[in-house]
C-alpha cells in the first residue's frame, strides 16, 4: 500500500504576487481591513502548525515525494520553489526545507492546463462561466486527473512517502487509484 500525506494549502499575502493588491482591496471592501488583517494571521498561524506537523518528516526527508499545487511538470520545478520561497511564501519555504534535506520535489500539473488556469484567474471570470468554451469545474476536473495520475505514476512504495500540497478547491485525492492510502492533515 503506498501512502499520501494530504496538506490543503492556504495561500499566504505573498503568493498573490502581482494580484495582491487586488485581492486585498476585494478582501476589504467586503469584510473590512480588520478582517484582512485577522486573515493574514490566521494565515500565518496555520503555516506554523503545517511546519510543525511536517518536522518529523524532515528527519527522514530522503523518502518523500513532495506534490505541489501549481507546479508545472517543467524540470525547473527547485528553480520556481527557490523564486517564490526568496519572496517569503510559507508553502515554497516549506518545500524547500524539504527538497534541502533530500525529499523529492515533483512536477505536479500539466503546463497547459495550468496555464488555462491562469488565463481565467487574470480574466477574474465567475467560476462557471465558459472560458475557451470550458467550463471551470471541467478544466478544475482535468487538472486534479492530471494531478492524480502523476501520483499514481511516480509515487513508489517501498517505504516513500507522498506529501501533496493542495488547494481546497481541488478534488485530487478522489482520482487516486486504491492502492494509495490517503491520510489527510489536520486528522479529521
Amino acid at each position: 500500500m503506498r501512502r499520501l500525506i494530504h496538506v490543503p494549502v492556504i495561500h499566504t499575502s505573498e503568493d498573490f504576487g502581482s494580484q495582491l493588491e487586488a485581492v486585498r482591496r476585494a478582501y476589504v471592501s467586503r469584510h473590512g481591513i480588520r478582517a484582512w488583517q485577522q486573515h493574514l494571521a490566521s494565515v500565518r498561524q496555520f503555516w506554523e502548525q503545517v511546519r510543525r506537523a511536517v518536522r518529523p518528516l524532515v528527519k527522514t526527508a530522503a523518502t518523500l515525494r513532495v506534490y505541489q499545487d501549481g507546479m508545472p511538470v517543467c524540470g525547473r520545478e527547485v528553480e520556481l520553489v527557490r523564486e517564490l520561497a526568496a519572496l517569503g511564501s510559507e508553502n515554497h519555504r516549506l518545500l524547500l526545507e524539504l527538497v534541502e534535506r533530500g525529499a523529492v520535489l515533483m512536477g505536479t500539473e500539466d503546463p497547459e492546463l495550468l496555464r488555462r488556469e491562469q488565463e481565467r484567474s487574470r480574466g477574474a471570470a465567475a467560476l462557471c462561466e465558459p472560458a475557451g468554451g470550458e467550463r471551470y469545474d471541467e478544466l478544475m476536473e482535468r487538472r486534479d486527473r492530471y494531478i492524480a495520475g502523476r501520483i499514481d505514476a511516480t509515487l513508489p512504495g517501498e517505504g516513500v512517502v507522498g506529501l501533496l500540497f493542495m488547494g481546497a478547491l481541488h478534488r485530487v485525492t478522489q482520482y487516486l487509484p486504491k492502492d494509495i492510502e490517503v491520510v489527510q492533515w489536520p486528522k479529521k
